[in-house]
């Protein structure tokens, strides 16, 4: 039987960190998108709209010779990769580019389109 919540020991307090400590380790995915060792991404890229983003990312996994699977699922996964770390960050519209351009991505490679049953 379970001890009642009123007669468990108390947690202990979880590690607070001092202003500024620990800064460069919450940066990893930053750095990431930045230095990535399969795909050298153009400046802003995430912030253009979805074709553009889209095009752009085709040329990086394209132009690449580090990465380690197909252009298109290099390109997917650094553009799934930015949505997941933005999370509640991204506003609705930025989600909205970003789903856009993985269609558009999806269109350059000959793929089908999310709710687009294979050919």
């Amino acid at each position: 039987m379970p001890t009642p919540p009123s007669q468990q020991a108390p947690r202990p307090a979880r590690h607070q960190r001092e202003p500024g400590e620990g800064q460069q380790e919450r940066r990893w995915s930053r750095d990431v998108t930045e230095r990535s060792n399969a795909l050298d991404l153009e400046e802003g890229v995430f912030t253009r709209d979805p074709k553009d983003m889209a095009r752009s990312l085709k040329r990086s996994a394209e132009q690449s010779s580090r990465r380690k699977a197909s252009p298109f699922q290099s390109a997917m996964s650094m553009l799934t990769f930015f949505e997941n770390r933005a999370g509640r960050g991204l506003t609705p519209e930025r989600r909205q580019a970003l789903e856009q351009a993985k269609d558009e991505l999806r269109r350059l490679y000959g793929r089908p389109t999310k709710g687009t049953p294979p050919a």
